[in-house]
């Protein structure tokens, strides 16, 4: 679903890097490199289940290994909502975002993100540049002014004030 926006590797970015730059690098290209700040832990648990769910439609899959996805949601919420964690000798209960190297976790990231940075890409892919994103890291290759692209930035840091 987000397969030209995202990476699996540094390797992959050099590569869709190297590609771009043989049609669009000037002398005055700007590389620029966020991270998300606080990726899985900003991600509010409802919304994260409804981006899966958003996920899944966008993509018109009804079922999942048999599974239905009125099933794979409740399920996701189970595993989302029931999260503990011990620290210093005592027991918390999660209730914001999701557990760190839990894979639905992942999941959920990569979902809410897609959503979050749909207009953020096409805005980018108008301009002729390059948006690629390995979970929270963003890595954008634009002939933009940099003062334009801070502005764009700091809008950005106002679609959602759970994405920073």
């Amino acid at each position: 679903m987000a397969s030209s926006t995202t990476a699996t590797s540094g390797t992959e970015v050099i590569k869709q890097l190297y590609e771009w730059s043989k049609s669009n690098a000037r002398q005055d290209t700007l590389i620029c490199a966020m991270d998300v700040i606080d990726l899985y832990t900003m991600i509010p648990q409802a919304q994260g289940i409804l981006a899966i769910k958003k996920m899944l439609d966008y993509l018109s899959i009804k079922q999942i290994n048999g599974l239905k996805i009125e099933t794979i949601i409740r399920l996701c919420r189970f595993v989302v909502h029931n999260n503990y964690f011990s620290y210093d000798s005592k027991y918390y209960h999660q209730i914001r975002g999701g557990a760190m190297g839990s894979p639905l976790t992942l999941t959920i990231a990569n979902a809410y993100m897609f959503f979050f940075e749909h207009d953020i890409v096409k805005q980018i892919n108008n301009s002729n540049g390059l948006y690629i994103r390995y979970i929270d890291d963003i890595f954008i290759t634009i002939n933009w002014p940099s003062q334009h692209l801070e502005k764009q930035i700091d809008g950005w840091n106002k679609f959602d004030l759970n994405i920073k």
